[in-house]
């Protein structure tokens, strides 16, 4: 796989736009049903691989492996990468064998461990049994290593050096091993038992004096991550080092693979599609694509969920009957209930995002658990009072009196607070106890703050009506 060199045909014009799948598609569409096979493979020459892999994924199933064997093997091998999961399956049930064979053997080993993932268990043992010896047995060791870590995503497919090379013996070796290599642009230097020594740019290779010894040129300041470290992790690496691919050792430190920024990508969006269900309260699985999933199970993962929230929210309605007695005196305290909740929700949510971001990004690290719910409690405080002015005098005016807008007050800057609070200290505690984070949804608080501020807000509002008929007699 090349996608981390991305280096385009020159002979061609490459156009790329993120609308043009859809273009591409219909014109595809419209040759192959008339039978004119030439027209399609004028059409996608210079098209990128990217672009006709979407293309042919929004193409209907009797028109996409026509399509896809219409590209020459270099080029199907490329499009074959990008195409969705579901696509991939698709086209392996529809090609022959023989074609089948060929394709899988040719892809980048991570590319290769990915469908594997999707594939069944069966095809995936019968796939494995026809790959060459070598592709076999690359295979089977990513396979070996743990999913989401970054034994599972790095390719073993990467250009080593020794310390003796002399400049221009090294440029050789890249020469050779450029068309086999994931990328070039970085090149790591390794001892007689492969541990990892050093590091050098290509560019750092092309500059130094033919007779240079890598030795002298390379950086011995190898930051690199270990085969059992979490992809997020990889990822982070990656984004605060500025790399193109960062390399990975065993646990004796001996170079393995590397993992390019173009995988992490991938990750990033995988994890940050995660996050967002999370989020919302969806239990997605990872390998479909929700969108495309059967409706009984969207209904499923959702239901989860949603019933422990009705749960949750059944101890509103029993905290509301417990003070029947206060709202059947003064009704119109019932009317201020949805935007007390409602406001405390939100707080509740806003605070939980913004932390939830921040442990993410590891950017709350730096200001400390304690002052982040600290923090935050004084922005839901701040946020009350500044609510009050609005709410309050509409509260005193609508009750012809001061209870029910001094209980909306009181209950207003006690609610936001709690709420703010509650938001960003509980995912923090999920975090410290080893648990996602994004699991205190916003859903999840808002329930929560719900039942609190429904319990804060008639217990003032009883307190200040027995104060006040204290306060008559």
């Amino acid at each position: 796989m090349n996608k981390a060199i991305g280096v385009p045909n020159p002979s061609v014009s490459v156009v790329s736009d993120p609308q043009l799948a859809d273009v591409v598609a219909q014109q595809i569409e419209n040759l192959l049903s008339i039978g004119n096979y030439d027209a399609v493979k004028m059409l996608l020459q210079p098209v990128q691989p990217v672009d006709i892999a979407e293309a042919i994924g929004s193409l209907p199933l009797v028109f996409q492996a026509m399509a896809f064997r219409l590209l020459s093997k270099d080029e199907a091998i490329e499009v074959y990468e990008y195409l969705d999961p579901l696509v991939q399956q698709s086209l392996l049930d529809r090609l022959r064998s023989g074609e089948v064979l060929e394709l899988v053997e040719e892809m980048s080993p991570d590319e290769r461990v990915r469908l594997f993932d999707e594939l069944p268990a069966k095809v995936v043992r019968r796939l494995l049994t026809e790959l060459s010896p070598s592709e076999r047995k690359v295979t089977a060791q990513l396979l070996g290593y743990q999913s989401e870590t970054a034994g599972r995503l790095m390719t073993p497919e990467f250009i080593d050096l020794k310390e003796f090379h002399s400049a221009a013996q090294a440029l050789t070796i890249v020469r050779r091993r450029a068309p086999e290599t994931e990328t070039i642009y970085s090149l790591y230097v390794t001892d007689r038992e492969r541990h990892l020594t050093g590091i050098l740019s290509l560019r750092d290779l092309v500059t130094a004096d033919p007779e240079d010894l890598i030795g002298d040129v390379m950086t011995r300041d190898v930051v690199s991550v270990r085969t059992d470290t979490d992809q997020e992790e990889v990822a982070r690496a990656i984004q605060r080092y500025d790399f193109l691919a960062v390399p990975v050792v065993d646990l004796e430190q001996r170079l393995v693979g590397i993992v390019t920024v173009d995988d992490v990508i991938d990750v990033i969006e995988q994890e940050a599609t995660r996050d967002l269900y999370a989020a919302g309260a969806v239990q997605a699985g990872d390998e479909d694509d929700y969108f495309q999933s059967n409706l009984f199970i969207v209904a499923r993962r959702r239901v989860v969920w949603l019933a422990v929230l009705v749960l949750a929210n059944g101890l509103t309605t029993q905290v509301i009957a417990m003070n029947d007695v206060v709202l059947k005196e003064v009704v119109l305290l019932a009317a201020f209930i949805p935007l007390l909740i409602g406001t405390g929700g939100n707080v509740g949510a806003q605070s939980s995002t913004v932390v939830i971001r921040g442990l993410s990004t590891q950017r709350i690290q730096a200001l400390g658990p304690m002052k982040a719910v600290g923090r935050e409690a004084i922005a839901g405080a701040l946020l009350g009072l500044l609510m009050l002015v609005v709410v309050v005098p509409f509260a005193w005016w609508r009750g012809e009196g001061p209870l029910v807008g001094t209980a909306v007050g009181i209950s207003l800057m006690a609610i936001t607070t709690l709420a703010a609070t509650a938001g960003a200290a509980l995912p923090l505690m999920l975090d410290r106890m080893g648990f996602d984070p994004a699991l205190m949804s916003a859903p999840f608080i808002t329930t929560a703050t719900d039942v609190a501020g429904v319990l804060i807000y008639l217990r003032t509002a009883s307190w200040l009506l027995e104060h006040m008929h204290g306060l008559a007699l």
